[in-house]
């Protein structure tokens, strides 16, 4: 299967957005590889490319699924569904055009180019992964969503390799949370070290009590589904009362989670990146700077956040306001 779009397979993929670690890449295919579900029926995603300007999809089913189940419905929903994931149908050329018209945007175009939103599989694991990410770095916290599939999520065998889904909130609100508590649920009573299958070696420290909280608040309270039917003001109120969540973690989860793109997720970084850009170098405040940004940017806030952070990355920008 072949999509003629713009996006930058790599870029998006490695880019430390907080809606899922980045697929697995096999070396032997030269592909991003990542297991979804088309009507209960897993399918492994192949996305593979040569240039910015288009990419090629293969996919595969396990074994025991039988062939004829794979029709022209079923391989519309697949298309359906990547193209959501990887923010297909919207116009990045004339969010270029927005940016091309600030001299202090502009630059982020040639640096980023065809980098899009890319948007959870699963709002949960998208929810985690923003928990995950505070105070952390990407390599960190991409690793512990990896394990936290590996241990918990489903398994799929292909005739590829063997991938995980990401569990659903019901599944890690009964994980052990640290090694004293599985050891204590073990008859065997092995050595305290050799206990992995739980949150805290998963590499999520303090952040612990905050994936269990939000995953108690998930199986039996809230629904994801209704926070597609509020808008931006009414889902951050709720998403900010999970403990553990600050502005910036909540706009991440409402931006990759449930594609809200006037959210502005401020960190640090992106004080010091708008304050050098619009403040003359200021010390502006973290809260001044995301109202500044959704008062500004506007609908296209989250893709201006994106790129103003990956630009300072990539240009050298972000080790000259390090010193």
């Amino acid at each position: 299967m072949e999509f003629n779009d713009l996006i930058n397979i790599k870029l998006t993929q490695e880019s430390g957005q907080t809606s899922q670690a980045s697929w697995k890449f096999d070396e032997n295919t030269s592909s991003y590889n990542n297991v979804i579900l088309i009507d209960n029926i897993p399918v492994l995603l192949k996305v593979s490319q040569d240039n910015i300007n288009s990419f090629s999809l293969d996919y595969e089913i396990p074994g025991v699924i039988d062939d004829s189940m794979l029709n022209k419905y079923f391989e519309s929903k697949i298309t359906s569904e990547v193209r959501r994931i990887f923010d297909l149908d919207y116009d990045i050329n004339k969010f270029y055009k927005y940016l091309e018209n600030d001299e202090k945007l502009a630059p982020s175009v040639d640096f980023c180019k065809g980098l899009r939103l890319f948007e959870a599989v699963d709002p949960f694991e998208a929810i985690i992964a923003s928990i995950s990410s505070s105070n952390n770095s990407i390599a960190r916290w991409t690793n512990t969503i990896k394990d936290i599939k590996r241990i918990w999520g489903d398994e799929f065998r292909f005739p590829s390799g063997t991938y995980y889904k990401f569990p659903p909130s019901e599944v890690l609100m009964s994980a052990y949370e640290t090694k004293e508590e599985e050891s204590e649920a073990d008859d065997e009573q092995r050595k305290l070290e050799s206990y992995t299958n739980n949150l805290k070696s998963c590499g999520l420290g303090y952040r612990v009590k905050y994936v269990k909280e939000a995953s108690e608040l998930f199986s039996l309270e809230a629904d994801f589904n209704e926070f597609f039917k509020m808008s931006y003001d009414e889902a951050f109120d709720e998403i900010i009362k999970i403990k553990g969540v600050g502005p910036k973690v909540a706009d991440c989860i409402l931006l990759y989670g449930f594609n809200f793109k006037e959210a502005f997720p401020t960190d640090v970084w992106i004080k010091r990146i708008m304050s050098y850009l619009y403040f003359n170098n200021e010390d502006v405040s973290v809260k001044r700077i995301r109202e500044f940004g959704m008062d500004k940017f506007g609908d296209y806030a989250g893709y201006v956040q994106l790129y103003l952070f990956h630009y300072a990355r990539k240009s050298g920008l972000m080790y000259k306001l390090k010193k």
